[in-house]
């Protein structure tokens, strides 16, 4: 019996506005200005805002090794068409016929449907793969504009996970978090 390979998802991919594409170790300079040092694009996430480009580009690298071992997660940059210059970056982790999704998107940016047109591209992607049949993310409870964006790409919102993400910025407790997402 021929098993299939794990699931890859593409390596680029373009919208109407934008191009995605794999991370490298020197787009930690980029990186770091246009989003990944600023604390009030971090707030929500796992992580807080880097202080330093080091240690991003030990991330970027590790993020990279991962498309080159062809095992998730997956994380691509998102650069305006025409650009090479980062303005966030989206992944998604597949697993169990699943797969969920983050973003981040660097604060000038913001409100103008962006990450939700990436979004709505890796939704459809993975739902038209026979081995996916839930695409989903999750967003914390205080964080609407990241509820809007999954809902505006597709995902409906399915309730509250209690005390389910970790956002160092916002303190040592777990946090609610609202779940949405997309199921086959």
């Amino acid at each position: 019996m021929n098993a299939r390979p794990s699931l890859r998802p593409p390596q680029t991919f373009a919208t109407a506005r934008l191009v995605a594409r794999p991370p490298a170790a020197d787009d930690a300079p980029a990186v770091f200005a246009a989003y990944a040092s600023d604390p009030e694009v971090t707030r929500y996430l796992s992580w807080r805002a880097y202080e330093r480009v080091p240690p991003l580009a030990t991330f970027l690298q590790e993020c990279a090794a991962n498309w080159e071992k062809g095992a998730g997660p997956f994380a691509w940059l998102l650069c305006l068409k025409g650009t090479t210059t980062p303005i966030g970056s989206i992944g998604v982790t597949i697993e169990g016929g699943k797969a969920m999704f983050g973003y981040v998107l660097a604060k000038k940016f913001w409100g103008h449907g962006f990450t939700t047109e990436a979004l709505t591209f890796l939704v459809d992607w993975s739902l038209a793969q026979p081995e996916i049949f839930r695409a989903w993310a999750f967003c914390d409870v205080e964080n609407p504009a990241s509820q809007r964006v999954m809902e505006k790409a597709g995902l409906v919102r399915e309730g509250v996970l209690r005390r389910w993400h970790m956002s160092p910025t916002l303190g040592p407790e777990p946090r609610d978090c609202i779940v949405c997402a997309k199921v086959k």
